[in-house]
């Protein structure tokens, strides 16, 4: 089942003040980012630890409380704010560092759900990048996005990320012929914005990784639930599920 079951007239475009909505939680986000990375708790923040849990190869997936704060919701959208934590024994800081920043590979890494990968540029720790996104629930949908990264190290043993999309296409035939971009901002809007940032902390013989993803979608339509509603609100938590386990897979494996 592709996008092509969606009748054409059904058309999303991100609205302006969709967008002017979803950059005000993101500020809120930061600043709550910001202060727990400078606080005496810099990987669990405010969530309650559960150290041994991910030390016995269990992945913690929580929704993030300010997700069901009256800023989360957005005019014409939806914001989907989910935090991941994971352990991976035996690694260094170094390791997983290098094992994020090679974008050339996170086609091998994360496939299916990375299809193309490419590092565009480079300059130290700060990185340009395209992904090209395909996900299946029902439906399938292709992305083709760009995304700007930095990495900070704080010290030895603590270092954090912050990736934000600059772009987002959807793709129209994917892989064929008349395979076409959408311009960023229209057509279904099954993700107009994705920002990522990622804290890791080196201790008990490995690495604590947690991530925090945020995403802009459009709302469910109405009429439409059976068909959009798992796709739109399940992905994204699923998405973040499945990264963390790739990565402590690839890293191991690497």
């Amino acid at each position: 089942m592709v996008l092509a079951l969606v009748p054409a007239a059904a058309c999303f475009d991100l609205k302006p003040k969709t967008r002017a909505a979803y950059d005000q939680y993101l500020s809120l986000a930061e600043k709550k980012v910001d202060a727990e990375q400078n606080g005496p708790n810099f990987f669990w923040g405010d969530v309650t630890p559960r150290d041994e849990e991910l030390k016995q190869g269990e992945i913690v997936i929580e929704k993030a409380p300010l997700a069901s704060s009256k800023a989360a919701k957005v005019p014409d959208g939806l914001v989907h704010h989910w935090s991941g934590f994971v352990f991976i024994p035996n690694a260094n800081l170094d390791k997983v560092l290098a094992f994020l920043e090679d974008y050339d590979h996170h086609q091998d890494y994360y496939k299916p759900e990375v299809a193309r990968s490419k590092l565009l540029h480079r300059d130290d720790d700060h990185f340009v990048a395209y992904l090209r996104f395909a996900k299946k629930k029902i439906i399938t949908v292709v992305l083709d996005t760009e995304h700007d990264a930095h990495y900070y190290r704080l010290d030895s043993k603590r270092a954090y990320s912050r990736s934000h999309t600059t772009r987002v296409n959807e793709v129209e035939n994917p892989n064929e012929p008349n395979e076409r971009q959408k311009p960023p901002g229209q057509g279904e809007g099954y993700m107009w914005s994705m920002d990522t940032y990622w804290r890791f902390l080196e201790r008990d013989g490995g690495v604590y990784v947690r991530c925090d993803a945020i995403s802009l979608t459009r709302d469910v339509p109405t009429g439409m639930g059976w068909l959009i509603g798992p796709f739109i609100t399940s992905i994204p938590r699923e998405s973040l599920s499945g990264t963390l386990k790739a990565t402590r897979a690839g890293v191991e494996k690497h």
